[in-house]
């Protein structure tokens, strides 16, 4: 069985850094995009960045030169490093990738989620 554990979140000041980790875990035979979700209150879940595995990069706008995604193909992690974080960005961040386990199509797996709250 296939299972994503995020860890990282926290509360911080606007202005700080924080970074979150994702590792996923089980009969993995390959993981393809990785990417960080978030959903803040009222609002739909927004797609953050996403790493293919070749190391591509995808952001959304908003967050374009403060967050940086990253992995680690052998150790099937990605991370997502947030710096210059402003109260916007408080919300539940969710880790997703595409994989492939080693019986069976590849499919999309998710996080449980971890919040990211920005206060003063």
């Amino acid at each position: 069985q296939v299972q994503l554990v995020e860890s990282g979140g926290g509360l911080v000041q606007p202005g700080g850094s924080l970074r979150l980790s994702c590792a996923a875990s089980g009969s993995i035979f390959s993981i393809y995009d990785m990417g960080w979700y978030r959903q803040a209150p009222g609002k739909q879940r927004e797609l953050v960045a996403q790493i293919s595995r070749g190391g591509n990069t995808y952001y959304t706008g908003s967050v374009k030169g403060r967050f940086t995604i990253s992995r680690d193909n052998a150790e099937n992690t990605v991370y997502l490093q947030m710096n210059s974080l402003n109260p916007e960005d408080t919300a539940v961040y969710y880790c997703n990738a595409d994989i492939a386990p080693m019986a069976g199509p590849s499919s999309d797996y998710w996080g449980q989620g971890t919040q990211v709250t920005v206060s003063s």
